[in-house]
């Protein structure tokens, strides 16, 4: 397992994220674009999560929900997607609809590595370092952690053909 880093400057709303991935870059965008893929990994652990909206294009929007499966919370999530290039790029913004108005743009950089693994780089630019804090107050860093965790099972699955 590949750890995950992150930084997150004291006096600026950026949040910098990098992990390794033991699949291949093909994989791991597949994983960020494919609705069901996505929805089997994204967030903390124990949460169950659903993608009403998922238009992974240039222009398109997308909305994910999710519940720790009591049924009794929801937290929703949603935004459009800027730019999309395949294996490579995500350029999107992001929104918390329990904190609305409070969006961030994220970037999402997917390079391939020798051996077949690849590495995905985050770059998110929030409205303000108070905004930026609210989430990593929140528990952003543990839920990246978790999801990516999960996702390192749904990547080996798709490799192995399961």
């Amino acid at each position: 397992m590949t750890a995950l880093r992150v930084t997150a400057a004291p006096d600026s709303p950026i949040d910098e994220a990098e992990r390794e991935f033991d699949a291949p870059v093909e994989a791991l965008f597949r994983a960020h674009v494919d609705p069901e893929v996505f929805a089997r990994w994204v967030g903390p652990a124990g949460y169950v999560t659903t993608t009403p909206v998922w238009e992974p294009r240039s222009g398109g929007s997308w909305r994910f929900v999710q519940s720790p499966g009591d049924g009794d919370e929801e937290y929703a999530f949603r935004g459009m997607f800027h730019t999309v290039r395949e294996n490579e790029l995500i350029l999107q913004t992001f929104e918390f609809e329990g904190a609305p108005d409070q969006v961030a743009i994220e970037t999402y950089r997917f390079s391939a590595l020798e051996g077949g693994r690849s590495v995905l780089r985050t770059h998110s630019v929030f409205a303000s370092v108070e905004a930026r804090d609210g989430f990593v107050e929140e528990g952003m860093e543990q839920g990246m952690r978790e999801g990516y965790e999960k996702l390192d099972a749904v990547l080996a699955e798709v490799d192995s053909g399961s």
